[in-house]
């Protein structure tokens, strides 16, 4: 039988055998992303694990006096302390040597920027949702937006623009200042789609600047980096709030080693890989910080508490998705005390501390040892002189057998 449609041709499914692949040498893939904590938020750099921080909590008041005689009266003003406690962020990526020989690619420049992503990620999660937050850090952002009721749900206004003026009204009237907005993925392109009654756009960025821009003049970050929440339950379109309240505490950055020897074992002490008798390379990260939001008394409201019964104040608010039901009920989560016996400062091994005098403990602990090394001292000196005393009869007793 005739047949017309035998042909020698490339094979359709996977690598032809006669016809080269060769690789690129580049990944394609989008860039990582960072933390935007870490740009919202103050930094600063932390000398031990805990760190105190005193946040004004009552104001002082002014009375009119009666008369010429009239009585003055007192009055007082109040701090309260906000901890900072440090935890650590690790992560370790074993690779065998022999994939390392025979990658066509540098494997530990593609790695390296993709575990700084995963930290920012696991940063934003933890200190703008609360989600897989150390219990030894304050309340996050979100959270405590909801629970002192500084929210807004969009479509309370006629467009996005207006919740959040409105969410912003709602601010001023609690003595917190918005300096800036963290928002979802997109909110600039729906903020571009506003258009007022007539036709004209409301949103009117620089179209010839880098993309982003600023909203009623305050920047406005979007969070690309996978950590945004965006339901109903749970989600925000966007936080607002004065982030200079915010503080991330640095006690170490973020730091990469390489290990060539050394056993991972997991939770019950199991060997899981040995590197030596492996032939692996391990790549360990590893980064200290601590997080905590101070939320000071304000003279717009005076007598709303930094946790318990409300009001209570706090320096964030949120404009929540369509949908969204309430604000959940409880009091915010702040540290007001390191949550373990704290017996001196801590410190990683190899770096000095400073004893900080205005630590009753560090105080205390920095007296005993001073005393201790006082009393060694003493019994070194008098052994001393003990042995100066008897050298000379020692002497002499053996001058005397030397006559005899």
């Amino acid at each position: 039988m005739p047949t017309y449609s035998t042909h020698v041709a490339r094979t359709t499914t996977g690598s032809d055998p006669l016809v080269p692949e060769p690789l690129a040498a580049s990944i394609i893939q989008e860039a990582p992303k960072s933390s935007a904590a870490l740009s919202l938020m103050n930094s600063t750099t932390l000398s031990a694990k805990t760190q105190r921080m005193p946040v004004l909590d009552v104001l002082p008041v002014a009375y009119w006096v009666g008369g010429d005689t009239g009585m003055k009266q007192t009055t007082m003003q109040q701090w309260k302390n906000v901890v900072m406690v440090v935890e650590e962020i690790a992560c370790i990526v074993p690779i065998p040597e022999a994939y390392l020989d025979d990658a066509d690619v540098p494997l530990w420049g593609q790695v390296q920027p993709r575990i700084t992503e995963a930290v920012g990620n696991l940063i934003d999660a933890a200190v703008l949702w609360g989600i897989n937050k150390p219990t030894t850090w304050g309340e996050s952002v979100f959270g405590g937006a909801t629970k002192s009721a500084h929210t807004i749900i969009q479509g309370t206004g006629v467009d996005l623009g207006q919740d959040v003026a409105k969410l912003g009204a709602l601010m001023a009237g609690t003595g917190y200042t918005v300096n800036g907005f963290a928002a979802q993925p997109g909110t600039n392109w729906n903020l571009v789609g506003l258009r007022s009654a007539q036709g004209v756009p409301i949103y009117q960025p620089d179209m010839t600047a880098s993309p982003g821009g600023t909203l009623y003049g305050y920047p406005m970050r979007e969070i690309d980096n996978g950590s945004w929440q965006a339901g109903v339950t749970g989600g925000a379109v966007m936080l607002c709030g004065d982030w200079s309240k915010a503080m991330i505490g640095i006690r170490r950055d973020i730091s990469f080693k390489m290990f060539t020897e050394g056993v991972i074992s997991n939770d019950s002490g199991v060997v899981i890989l040995n590197l030596m008798q492996q032939d692996s390379v391990a790549m360990r990260m590893t980064m200290r910080l601590a997080y905590a939001t101070v939320n000071p008394v304000t003279i717009m409201q005076p007598t709303a508490v930094m946790t318990g019964t409300n009001p209570q104040r706090w320096p964030f608010g949120a404009v929540l998705p369509v949908g969204a039901t309430g604000n959940p009920t409880g009091a915010l989560g702040v540290v007001q005390a390191p949550p373990y016996p704290y017996t001196g400062s801590f410190m990683v091994q190899g770096e000095a501390s400073e004893p900080s005098l205005e630590n009753e403990q560090e105080l205390e602990a920095l007296q005993a040892q001073e005393a201790a090394a006082k009393v060694t001292e003493e019994e070194a000196r008098a052994a001393l002189h003990s042995r100066r005393r008897a050298a000379p009869r020692q002497s002499g007793h053996q001058s005397g057998r030397g006559k005899e």
